[in-house]
């Protein structure tokens, strides 16, 4: 019965720690790489890294995926604000190429919505 308890407890903590407490890898591109600017996002451990993308307003950039995860779920990724979707092939680098943006937020996710970023415009 122990042992059944500290199981809960344990899987109790690991939910509240995913949910509340990770805070995901971020990046930031700043106003001196210029327009066309490159991130890398790997797609690794059902998590995009880096999860959050910090870039200047009106600059446009690419963000190449390289999808390490066999998962069906990581098998596309969707910008829905932007009415983007791409399908990532699997060990290999996929480059999306996203116009200049106004501020505000822009999430991206895989179809499942198990994966999930968001790319910041400040």
């Amino acid at each position: 019965m122990l042992i059944i308890n500290l199981i809960g407890l344990g899987l109790i903590v690991l939910i509240i720690w995913w949910f509340w407490v990770y805070k995901p890898q971020s990046t930031q591109v700043s106003d001196e790489q210029g327009d066309n600017s490159e991130i890398t996002v790997v797609v690794k451990d059902g998590v995009y890294q880096p999860a959050r993308i910090s870039l200047p307003e009106n600059k446009a950039f690419k963000i190449k995926f390289i999808r390490k995860d066999a998962s069906p779920c990581a098998a596309s990724v969707l910008f829905p604000d932007l009415e983007i979707s791409a399908d990532l092939p699997i060990n290999a680098e996929f480059t999306l190429q996203l116009p200049a943006l106004k501020k505000g937020e822009y999430a991206f996710h895989c179809q499942m919505k198990m994966y999930s970023g968001t790319v910041v415009v400040k």
